[in-house]
């Protein structure tokens, strides 16, 4: 197959246009596949042969006229967000897209969170949050698709709620969709009685149609990438240190007005003005803490990013966005939660009030929420 051909030819399983350049993005073709017939995608191959689905992106404006197509379907909606990151992977203004469709909210990784914790009040700040961003839910199901931790719930959910309908799984990247998905394609699916050459069909984009044994289909679609998550702007070989792999250990730290404490080169917490208090970090345990005056925080900057303030790499942090304040007002009383996008979170249980400022680079989100523990 020439080079142009390559170029205008489409993968036999699920129709997106072959390329050869990149494996995270859709129609990846390794190059001895091309001489195969049919030609399929490395994603769908991976689909026919293994039972197993791979994770792949679409920017934000293509994802968005995929999630618009669902709207015009008689399906269940099964949105995936992660927990740990769970403003920066809901999808805003789902609703609208997807029409009078149900949807099932999946909160995926809540291992991560200290053992112990109250589901309840878990599962009603959940509902709490997904309300205010106008999602109408069938269901909340908390669980960890690593671990299989409240995955039989999954089931049961879809199975009470699906009936005669196709269902369509939307979330981020890096929230755990694919392994969500793995796992339906074991419980449900009958690969078997699909013919290799036949494309699935009705497929939009890279939007994969997982045949299940009564006729319907799972809709695995790509994840969108959201650039205001910490976890997209970060050189690949970081992102280790920066998702937490298993339960977070919240660090407390007691912090006089005018302490900085830095999140490696990634982030820069100022108490700018206050009483003594505490705050707490729920961040990954591979990336250090380090605590100065606010008086010196530019220069040890300066002087010790990607060494002493580390990750990312000096050289790494060239690449990156340059850092952007964000001022936030605690108010007396109030019990919050500083949350930053694909970072993690500072809970502030203040009682005198607390006025921070948070330096993270341009575009990453930083915002105050209701406390989540």
């Amino acid at each position: 197959m020439t080079k142009l051909q390559q170029e205008t030819s489409r993968c036999a399983g699920c129709g997106v246009t072959l390329q050869m350049e990149t494996p995270s993005k859709p129609g990846y073709v390794p190059e001895a596949a091309l001489q195969k017939e049919p030609v399929i995608c490395q994603r769908c191959f991976r689909i026919k042969n293994y039972n197993e689905a791979a994770s792949v992106a679409i920017d934000q404006d293509d994802f968005l006229r995929l999630l618009g197509g669902i709207a015009a379907t008689d399906s269940l909606v099964v949105h995936i967000v992660d927990l740990f990151d769970f403003e920066g992977s809901i999808i805003p203004g789902l609703q609208r897209f997807v029409g009078n469709n149900p949807v099932l909210l999946v909160v995926n990784k809540i291992d991560l969170l200290p053992r112990g914790i109250n589901t309840n009040r878990l599962r009603n700040w959940v509902q709490k949050q997904a309300k205010a961003q106008g999602i109408k839910l069938l269901d909340i199901i908390l669980c960890s698709a690593k671990r299989g931790t409240g995955f039989e719930y999954v089931i049961e959910s879809l199975a009470k709620h699906r009936g005669d309908r196709d269902v369509y799984v939307v979330g981020a990247t890096n929230v755990g969709k694919s392994t969500l998905i793995n796992r339906l394609i074991r419980d449900y699916s009958d690969l078997e009685r699909e013919l290799t050459t036949s494309r699935y069909p009705g497929t939009t984009l890279d939007a994969v149609h997982i045949p299940l044994d009564d006729g319907h289909d799972i809709i695995d679609t790509p994840g969108i990438v959201y650039q205001h998550r910490m976890t997209e702007i970060v050189p690949r070989n970081v992102l280790q240190a920066v998702l937490p792999e298993k339960e977070i250990k919240p660090v407390v730290y007691q912090l006089n007005e005018q302490q900085t404490l830095f999140i490696g080169a990634l982030a820069r917490f100022d108490f700018v003005e206050g009483d003594r208090q505490s705050f707490t970090f729920y961040v990954a345990g591979g990336l250090n803490l380090h605590r100065t005056k606010l008086e010196r925080a530019d220069e040890l900057f300066a002087e010790h990013k990607g060494v002493l303030l580390a990750p990312p790499s000096a050289e790494q942090l060239e690449e990156m966005p340059a850092w952007t304040r964000h001022r936030l007002t605690v108010k007396r009383g109030s019990e919050v939660d500083v949350f930053i996008s694909g970072l993690g979170w500072i809970h502030v249980n203040s009682q005198v009030g607390a006025l921070i400022d948070v330096h993270v680079p341009k575009g990453i989100r930083v915002m105050l929420r209701d406390a989540l523990i």
